[in-house]
């Protein structure tokens, strides 16, 4: 069993990017160039190694692997991403790995990337990039092809090396336990769990019990063993329940118009474990959102395009409508939902002002723009 934050480093050690390593301070697949860059590496990185892993660490500065550490990123749509992209997609997964020098709710990204064995290509276009155009590592630059590439195996060896010196042990086990309990999570409800004799899950949070159901907020869920995180939200409600066979969460969000909130299932997320020491993480959105009459809709998003453009013309705000600022992301997210295309587009524009405004605001905004992301792509 590989412990990915070993892994992480050393790829930083002993590696310079190269054709099955690569690295960036952040990825951002909400706007259309974003996806199309993360799309280009993801197509080059599989092409380049068809019988093998390649990866791509997120949160790490280019000039000096300075570990920086991102936000919290639930992968468990992107595979849809990818394969409504690429023809020949590989199997990708995007894990979240814990460093103990970060702030709460920071990691750092590691992208697995498994290819298909064959040639991967873009089956449509996307941002300047042509269907059917093709990519390729030349050492650390991600190169289009026309044509489609040959490929060929050259670095099977030096993954597998790299991968052998990042196996796990009960040392490091126990010390993630032991740190996950009683260091990181002292002032929180704590518990683990063992399956199948290998995997230690940790799991910390707020504990409240409601009509014989137990909740958690401020949720921190991680896999020991491979150190990665499996949730994390200092926002959202979580049902936790497990069986000798697999563990299961189930995700609530807060939403509504104005002061008007309740609780929405969200997505279930089922971590199954296996005999042979593998594991499966199996998702089901179950969200089905509010609904509300066009003619409120139509106030709400006329009033928050105004609001936002305030903010770009730097003009101060009221308190009414510093109030109105942090209920903004979650109503444009309502709007988006009710057929609002053009809602989708203000989140992604007040991105920018929000962070600079108010960081209350912006951690909302990131909240909306997650649950964007997964209905998205489900």
């Amino acid at each position: 069993m590989i412990n990915k934050r070993l892994l992480i480093k050393n790829l930083l050690a002993h590696n310079d990017e190269n054709s099955f390593y690569d690295k960036k301070r952040f990825v951002d697949i909400g706007p259309k160039e974003g996806k199309a860059k993360f799309l280009k590496h993801v197509c080059a990185l599989a092409n380049s190694n068809p019988a093998n892993r390649s990866y791509i660490v997120v949160g790490v500065e280019d000039a000096d692997n300075a570990i920086q550490g991102v936000d919290f990123f639930d992968d468990s749509k992107i595979q849809n991403l990818v394969n409504a992209y690429l023809d020949n997609p590989p199997a990708i997964t995007y894990e979240n790995v814990h460093f103990p020098h970060l702030p709460e709710g920071k990691v750092v990204g590691l992208v697995t990337i498994t290819s298909s064995g064959n040639a991967c290509s873009l089956k449509k276009n996307i941002w300047k990039y042509y269907g059917g155009t093709a990519f390729l590592r030349e050492g650390s630059v991600s190169k289009p092809l026309q044509t489609t590439p040959r490929l060929r195996d050259v670095n099977s060896p030096v993954v597998a090396e790299i991968e052998r010196h990042a196996k796990n042990n009960i040392e490091l086990t126990l010390d993630g336990v032991i740190d996950f309990i009683h260091l990181r999570h002292k002032d929180l409800s704590s518990n683990y769990k063992v399956f199948k004799e290998q995997f230690v899950v940790c799991w910390a949070g707020n504990r409240k019990v409601v009509k014989e159901q137990e909740y958690f907020s401020r949720v921190d869920i991680e896999l020991i063993n491979e150190q990665v995180k499996l949730f994390f939200s200092a926002l959202d409600e979580v049902a936790i329940r497990h069986n000798p066979d697999s563990f299961v969460i189930e995700e609530y969000v807060h939403l509504g118009l104005g002061d008007q909130k309740r609780y929405y299932p969200l997505e279930q997320v089922s971590i199954v474990f296996a005999d042979n020491g593998t594991y499966q993480i199996q998702s089901e959105l179950l969200f089905s959102p509010p609904q509300y009459d066009r003619k409120t809709l139509h106030h709400v998003f006329n009033a928050n395009r105004a609001l936002l453009q305030k903010l770009q013309q730097n003009i101060p705000l009221q308190q009414a409508e510093e109030d109105d600022l942090h209920r903004m992301p979650a109503s444009l997210l309502i709007c988006y939902l009710n057929g609002f295309e053009q809602a989708g587009e203000l989140l992604q524009d007040a991105r920018q002002w929000l962070r600079q405004k108010d960081e209350r605001a912006y951690l909302a905004l990131k909240e909306a723009m997650r649950i964007l992301r997964k209905v998205r792509y489900s």
